[in-house]
C-alpha cells in the first residue's frame, strides 16, 4: 500500500495527458468559482460598505463588511462536516456538483440584492445570510477538490497535479483583482449615487459567478468519481459513518488535530499577503489609490502562480515536510523586509516586496492540502479533512 497515501488502494493510478486534463480541470474549476467568489467580496468591502449600510461612519460601515467576510469563516466547518460526510458517503464528484452550484447561486445573490436605500436593515442581514451561504459552500469545496485530484493523481505525481488547485485559487483571485481592477472608476460614492453605469457595476463582478457556476457544473458533471471511491464501494468497504469513524480512531484524532493546526499558517499568509493588501495600501499612511493597491496584489499573484507548480514538483521529488518547513523559514526571515519594502509607499519597491513574500508563500500554500489528504485512508479522507 501506498505510504504517501494511506489506504488509498492498492492500485497506482495512472492518467494519460488526456485524462490528466480533464481531472485537472473538475477539481480545479469549482476552486476558481470558489475563491473567484470569495475574494471579490474582499476586494469591493469598501463599496459594499457603501452600498449596504447607513451613510454616517465609513470606518464603521467598513468594519461590517469584513465582519461579513468573517461571518464566513465561523460555517467553513459546518460546510467541511456535512459535506465531508456525505462525500465519503456518496462519493466525491456528487458533493463537488453540488458545491459549485451553492457558491455560484449565493454569490449573484449578492449581485441582485437590493441597496439599504431600498430596503433597509434587510439588506445587511441578507448580506450575511448569503456570506453564511458562500463560507458553507467553501468548506465543503476545499476538501472536497483535494480529495479528488489526489485520489485520482498517480504516485509521485500527487504534489504536482494538486498544486494545480493552488494555481486556480490564486488565478481567481487574480482574475477577481483585475475585475474590481476595471470597475475601479465606479467603486465611488459619487459614481454609486451618480445613477446609470455607475449605480449597478459594482454587481456585474457578482453576477460574473452565474456563467462560471453553469461551466462548472457541466463540467463536473460529466467527469467520473475517484478510482479510490469506485473500488471501495465495489469491495463494500464505504464506511457507514465516515465521521464517527474518524472520531473514534486515535491515529485519525492525531491526524485531524494536526491538520487544524497546520493551515493556520497559510490561512493568516494568504489574507495578510493578497485578501489585506489592498485595504493597507489605500490605508492613509500609505495613500495608493485603489487601482494602484489592486495592481500590486495583482503582480504578486502573477509571481506566486508561476512559483507553486515548482513547489509542488518539488515536494514530489523531496518530500512534503521539506518543502513546507523551508518555506515557513523563509517567511519568519523575510516577512518584515519585505512588508518594509511595501511600506515605502514606492509603487516598484511595493510590487518588489509584494512578490517576495509570493515566492516565499508558494512553498508552503503548494504543498499544505495534500500534506492534509496524505494522512487519511480514503473511508474517512473527505469527513476527517
Amino acid at each position: 500500500m501506498s505510504t504517501s497515501m494511506r489506504a488509498a488502494g492498492p492500485q497506482n493510478n495512472r492518467l494519460d495527458a488526456r485524462q490528466a486534463r480533464k481531472v485537472v480541470t473538475a477539481g480545479c474549476v469549482g476552486i476558481f468559482v470558489e475563491l473567484y467568489d470569495n475574494g471579490i467580496f474582499a476586494f469591493m468591502a469598501g463599496t459594499l460598505a457603501l452600498v449596504f449600510l447607513a451613510p454616517g461612519n465609513p470606518d464603521n460601515a467598513l468594519l461590517f463588511v469584513f465582519a461579513g467576510y468573517a461571518v464566513s469563516f465561523f460555517v467553513r466547518p459546518l460546510g467541511a462536516v456535512v459535506c465531508g460526510y456525505l462525500g465519503d458517503r456518496i462519493g466525491r464528484q456528487k458533493l463537488l456538483v453540488f458545491v459549485i452550484l451553492l457558491i455560484s447561486a449565493a454569490t449573484a445573490g449578492i449581485g441582485i440584492l437590493p441597496s439599504y436605500a431600498a430596503i433597509g436593515i434587510a439588506a445587511p442581514v441578507l448580506l450575511i445570510l448569503l456570506r453564511l451561504i458562500q463560507g458553507f459552500s467553501v468548506g465543503g469545496e476545499a476538501a472536497g477538490a483535494m480529495t479528488f485530484l489526489a485520489e485520482h493523481a498517480p504516485e509521485g505525481k500527487r504534489g504536482i497535479i494538486t498544486s494545480y488547485a493552488q494555481i486556480a485559487s490564486f488565478a481567481a483571485l487574480l482574475t477577481g483583482t483585475l475585475v474590481a481592477y476595471s470597475m475601479s472608476p465606479w467603486l465611488t460614492q459619487a459614481a454609486i449615487d451618480g445613477g446609470g453605469f455607475g449605480s449597478f457595476a459594482w454587481r456585474i463582478p457578482f453576477l460574473v459567478a452565474i456563467p462560471m457556476g453553469i461551466i462548472g457544473w457541466y463540467i463536473r458533471k460529466a467527469i467520473s468519481d475517484t478510482p479510490n471511491f469506485v473500488k471501495l464501494k465495489e469491495e463494500g468497504g464505504l464506511s457507514k459513518n465516515p465521521l464517527k469513524e474518524a472520531f473514534a480512531s486515535a491515529e485519525h484524532r492525531r491526524a485531524m488535530l494536526l491538520a487544524l493546526f497546520i493551515p493556520l499558517m497559510n490561512g493568516s499568509g494568504y489574507y495578510v499577503l493578497f485578501s489585506y493588501m489592498p485595504t493597507f495600501l489605500k490605508g492613509k499612511q500609505l495613500n495608493f489609490t485603489i487601482g494602484e493597491a489592486l495592481l500590486v496584489t495583482a503582480c504578486s499573484l502573477v509571481v506566486i502562480c508561476i512559483a507553486i507548480p515548482f513547489m509542488g514538483a518539488l515536494s514530489d521529488r523531496i518530500g512534503r515536510k521539506k518543502v513546507i518547513a523551508g518555506s515557513a523559514i523563509a517567511m519568519a526571515v523575510v516577512g518584515i523586509p519585505a512588508y518594509a519594502l511595501i511600506a515605502t509607499g514606492n509603487m516598484a519597491l511595493a510590487i518588489l516586496g509584494a512578490s517576495i513574500m509570493a515566492v516565499v508563500f508558494a512553498g508552503h500554500t503548494a504543498v499544505i492540502h495534500i500534506l492534509i489528504v496524505e494522512l487519511f485512508p480514503t473511508r474517512v479522507r473527505y469527513s476527517a479533512y
